[in-house]
């Protein structure tokens, strides 16, 4: 069992609370630093080594936090956790459509599941070690950041760095479903904006002078849907799509977005080059596409799985199962898997509803759930 005292699952909520109250969205730096804020006070007073990198680009702070220097951990690698503080959630959520509520076993909020909760326990494990002065048997790193709901853009340089020669990587992103399963595998991410030049005409008078940029969209989203494989787990979806003004005009320009969805590295690269040959010009039309993979294949392996079996063994001292799945969702653990550290996600709370109205969490699985992470942190 661990030693350190993770608290009660009520204990846990009513903390919790407050970081569901203070809304995150990704577009507001400002929000997101108040609750970086709030987490680097309470670290620094527990007595963590905190670094805080000022946010760019229109993106909140990354913080960075960890455990003193200690001769009894000696040299050996450090144990990084990671989670994000923003959400998909824009101000004033709370008060128009997604109160804070609790229903019975569930908590309701903006965020909490996805993944208030999770870096909240993450924040709560590095606090209660340090404030109770639990020996960890190798150093922690804590990471909060500012923009995984929009692919990491300027955290992936951080998180890459401070994984690097660590030796295990835990994400605090929510438990999956069936079960509270945490991950072991995830997709790969790839991101496209496609943007289509026609001629514009008369649709009645001129029409033999015109070409359809929304009819060459039309055309290329049948392509990009046909290149689905579910079997060998690809998959692709256009949205948005744009294009036109008015039903007397040839549209001139069109235009989408493509997610690409891939089960190993070579499919990435594959598929990127399938869907960037789709550019060109013919007739009058040009098609222009910008992007590429954002996250790359988290492939199981060996290491994660024997990563797994240590927080399995944790959750059943905790009183529960914990199953294992590959998901198709990407996160940050895809760019450390990929670069060869062992590395566990879904680590998070229990519950449903990431990115949906009724978003929630079980929350009497906090203090459980919370026990395998402060677990993790102090034997690996």
């Amino acid at each position: 069992m661990p030693q350190t005292r993770i608290g009660t699952s009520e204990a846990l909520l009513e903390e919790l609370r407050g970081w569901v109250l203070y809304e995150t969205p990704t577009t507001d730096p400002a929000a997101v630093n108040g609750l970086m804020d709030r987490a680097e006070a309470e670290l620094r007073a527990a007595g963590a080594v905190v670094e805080r990198i000022p946010g760019r680009d229109g993106y909140g702070d990354n913080l960075i936090a960890r455990t003193p220097p200690n001769p009894a951990t000696g040299n050996r690698p450090p144990v990084v956790i990671a989670g994000h503080l923003d959400t998909v959630w824009d101000n004033g959520t709370l008060a128009s459509s997604m109160p804070w509520k609790i229903e019975g076993e569930r908590a309701y909020g903006p965020g909490i599941y996805d993944m208030k909760a999770g870096s909240f326990l993450a924040f709560h494990a590095l606090r209660e070690i340090l404030r109770q002065g639990v020996a960890t048997r190798s150093p922690i790193t804590l990471l909060l950041t500012p923009d995984e709901e929009v692919g990491s853009p300027t955290s992936r340089d951080i998180i890459e760095r401070e994984a690097r020669g660590a030796a295990a990587v835990l994400i605090p992103e929510p438990a999956g479903n069936p079960g509270g399963a945490c991950v072991t595998a995830r997709k790969g991410v790839g991101r496209f904006v496609v943007k289509i030049q026609g001629v514009s005409a008369h649709a009645g008078g001129n029409w033999t002078e015109g070409r359809s940029a929304v009819v060459a969209l039309a055309e290329l989203i049948g392509k990009v849907h046909a290149m689905v494989d579910l079997a060998g787990g690809t998959t692709t979806n256009v949205a948005p799509v744009w294009g036109g003004t008015r039903p007397n005009v040839i549209p001139p320009e069109a235009g989408c977005e493509i997610d690409l969805r891939v089960a190993t590295v070579a499919d990435g690269e594959r598929m990127e080059r399938e869907i960037m040959a789709l550019a060109g010009e013919r007739d009058g039309i040009t098609i222009t596409i910008e992007g590429g993979m954002n996250r790359p294949s988290f492939a199981e392996n060996p290491d994660i799985l024997n990563l797994y079996e240590r927080a399995r063994r944790l959750a059943r001292e905790a009183g529960y199962e914990l199953p294992k799945q590959h998901r198709g969702g990407g996160s940050d653990g895809n760019f450390t898997a990929a670069m060869g550290v062992p590395t566990l996600d879904g680590l998070g709370c229990t519950g449903a509803g990431a990115h949906a109205p009724n978003e929630h969490i079980l929350w009497r699985d906090l203090a459980p759930r919370g026990q395998v992470i402060v677990g993790l942190l102090e034997t690996l």
